[in-house]
């Protein structure tokens, strides 16, 4: 039988068209994943769905159908939070990509949507320095909850837990593993790897791994933007492309 959803928590991640007046709409949803669905008419002018099939907003969702592409039934926005501008922007951009790439449709991850949306909500604060952070934190959270994360308090190859004053690099084939002494400067040392999963397995693991990236931000970027791309199976996100490009002009 063909199941209803009503008040689902979600997000939109892409939306493409379908017809002349419809579109296809991928959402991030807590207890359901990620979800394709037809909305019916929402390019018309008339439409209720128009002005609130924006990403980066929280949503109440509900649909049917037991089809891949499910029908979206209705949308209403939460409120409370503003569209991210500039950079910020961008990078809410770049965090879903992430999603669409590397979740299966109808997986749920409801710890993973609980630190997306608290991501969104950092983005669209505009406060000073916090892109950063709030990128490094999701990336991490994202990539424990699909299970491409190794320990972040052992050395991978060899189980051994890691010295607090040593360097570690994470490594796309080898995960976590001592640095050698001329690339010393991109890894972190022990002690932060260490403060980093005891943030990962707390019971707030966003907010702690948001204040422990403030101060690893530039070595954490090159390590996991490597993992991500590995696991992606590209050299270049397309939204990182899209940075690159209007730095340039």
């Amino acid at each position: 039988m063909a199941r209803r959803i009503s008040d689902e928590p979600g997000f939109v991640l892409h939306r493409y068209d379908w017809s002349e007046s419809s579109l296809i709409v991928e959402v991030f949803t807590r207890d359901h994943g990620r979800v394709a669905l037809v909305a019916k008419g929402a390019k018309r002018p008339s439409s209720n769905f128009r002005p609130v099939l924006l990403p980066l907003q929280p949503l109440h969702l509900a649909f049917g159908g037991d089809a891949e592409i499910r029908t979206l039934k209705g949308a209403e926005w939460v409120g409370g939070q503003v569209m991210p501008t500039g950079e910020a922007l961008l990078a809410g951009f770049y965090v879903n990509e992430l999603v669409l790439r590397l979740l299966a449709r109808d997986d749920p991850h409801p710890r993973l949507f609980d630190a997306y949306a608290d991501a969104v909500a950092v983005l669209a604060s505009g406060h000073p320095g916090a892109v950063e952070p709030a990128l490094r934190a999701f990336e991490l959270l994202l990539l424990r909850e699909i299970g491409l994360l190794p320990a972040l308090d052992l050395e991978t190859a060899t189980q051994a837990p890691l010295q607090a004053d040593g360097r570690y690099s994470l490594l796309p084939e080898a995960g976590i593993a001592r640095t050698a002494p001329a690339g010393a400067r991109a890894g972190l040392a022990g002690g932060q790897w260490m403060a980093l999963q005891h943030a990962l397995d707390g019971p707030a693991p966003f907010a702690a791994a948001l204040r422990l990236a403030g101060d690893a931000a530039g070595e954490l970027k090159p390590q996991l933007r490597a993992v991500l791309n590995y696991h992606c199976g590209t050299s270049t996100l397309r939204t990182r492309q899209l940075m690159m490009d209007l730095q340039g002009l």
